[in-house]
């Protein structure tokens, strides 16, 4: 019987559920919470597939996944591209393929990282050209990591006072700053396995608990490009579980952020019928990924572990 092994963390809620429902569906292949101890070159996987939803915030977990890659367990998602991965290069990317994203500028962090001093940016022409930047991406704008997450440090600067204000607290963190679009629609949109999309009206101004209470609603024209922007981004970056977030300014959805590799499924969190959506298609993804077995890698280079 092929195996399915569930990676987590804190969640209370989708874990167990997913593994109820993927057993309840008697296809041939198990599911369970994975359980590893101490990991060696030589360790051996019992599972086909494993769903990845906390080696973000655990390195010991991100290390054991790409071993687990390395002999041939599916990992969702790809350990060595989430390694490299960042939000300025998701930017980067989309805007290459035509994609409509906010004007975005990087910014250097505002203290030395540790073990650095003065010497070791001598090639960063500093000060920046301050006004130049502001001038790009114009006030509102929004000061946030270039790599991260949870609305960890992110901060709304309506003038180049509060620009520096914010800045001043951000320590040693690359950032990038954003500017701000005054949407009149937000939409956050699950895509599962590069292909299944959720399109869920958001509204981040609302309490936590009522942002999936919007007052619109995608027109059907809308539908469509939302879930062609999904598809294309995810099949882009390799991510086979990841939430993609567009705010709609004068009828066009800006991508705002889809590296999300492990997005929230919490059922208080995303309501119970977005819930059931995520539980029963990565159930149906899950299956299917594992009933194809493992996946060695081909060759042991770089670009054969990031497909």
């Amino acid at each position: 019987m092929r195996k399915i092994g569930l990676l987590f963390g804190m969640e209370q809620s989708f874990p167990p559920a997913l593994v109820e429902e993927i057993n309840a569906r008697h296809a041939g292949v198990a599911a369970e919470f994975v359980k590893i101890g101490a990991v060696t070159l030589e360790s051996l996987f019992e599972y086909d597939v494993i769903l990845d939803r906390i080696s973000q915030d655990v390195p010991y977990y991100r290390a054991m996944l790409k071993l687990a890659a390395l002999n041939g367990v599916r990992v969702v998602n790809n350990p060595f591209w989430w390694s490299a991965d960042d939000k300025f290069f998701n930017y980067a990317l989309a805007d290459k393929v035509g994609i409509p994203v906010p004007r975005t500028a990087l910014i250097p962090s505002k203290n030395h990282p540790p073990d650095t001093t003065a010497e070791s940016f001598r090639n960063l022409l500093y000060p920046l050209n301050w006004q130049e930047i502001f001038d790009h991406v114009g006030f509102p704008a929004y000061l946030k990591p270039f790599d991260g997450g949870g609305w960890k440090h992110v901060y709304k600067v309506e003038s180049i006072d509060e620009f520096f204000t914010a800045y001043s607290e951000t320590q040693d963190i690359v950032m990038t700053l954003q500017e701000g679009i005054e949407f009149t629609e937000y939409y956050r949109c699950y895509c599962i396995g590069k292909k299944y999309v959720r399109i869920m009206p958001y509204e981040p101004r609302n309490p936590h608990h009522l942002r999936y209470q919007a007052g619109f609603a995608p027109t059907p024209e809308m539908l469509t490009r939302l879930e062609e922007y999904c598809i294309r981004i995810c099949t882009m970056l390799g991510y086979e579980f990841n939430t993609i977030e567009f705010a709609v300014r004068d009828g066009i959805p800006y991508a705002i952020d889809y590296m999300n590799p492990a997005p929230d499924a919490e059922r208080t969190s995303v309501q119970e019928d977005n819930f059931q959506w995520v539980l029963k298609t990565t159930a149906d993804y899950l299956i299917e990924l594992a009933q194809q077995g493992r996946k060695v890698p081909s060759e042991y280079a770089w670009s054969s572990f990031v497909k």
